[in-house]
């Protein structure tokens, strides 16, 4: 008989700790369900992810590098769906700011910074292009990606 009054009495605590853990459950689920309709919704600042248009190739250019040698590189622009809408005042996107700043950063370069960070030049480089054809008035970009095309050292 005792066996069955410890029973009768641990029961009734299991069933609070599983409405316990139900309800910790459930309201974690609502605030997880909160935050993620706050940032869908509110959170974005009304800021949208530019949308791959057509690629525009450029002419490769030679490049003397700082320490002797030089480069002959191509890029090709990745432009964005507002590119072709006609954005920095309706023109179509001008490859020469690009080109330019491919100039201007692998000039100063290495021969050895050319061949062995050739990733983070590229990523610099991409910076600094994206960056050229913003239109921060107008929050658009032109510009979301480049491509190597061509890429030789001597």
């Amino acid at each position: 008989m005792s066996k069955t009054k410890t029973d009768d009495a641990e029961a009734p605590e299991e069933a609070k700790g599983g409405k316990k853990k139900l309800l910790i459950i459930a309201l974690v689920a609502l605030v997880g369900l909160g935050a993620g309709a706050y940032f869908m919704f509110f959170a974005g600042g009304g800021e949208h992810e530019p949308v791959a248009g057509e690629v525009l190739p450029l002419e490769s250019i030679a490049v003397n590098l700082a320490g002797g040698g030089y480069l002959k590189v191509g890029i090709a622009l990745q432009l964005t769906e507002d590119a072709a809408s006609g954005g920095h005042g309706g023109a179509a996107v001008d490859g020469s700011k690009a080109l330019d700043l491919v100039i201007s950063t692998f000039s100063q370069a290495q021969p050895a910074d050319v061949t062995g960070a050739r990733d983070a030049l590229k990523e610099s480089l991409r910076h600094q292009i994206v960056e050229a054809y913003a239109d921060h008035e107008a929050g658009t970009e032109m510009v979301m990606d480049i491509y190597f095309t061509e890429y030789v050292t001597q």
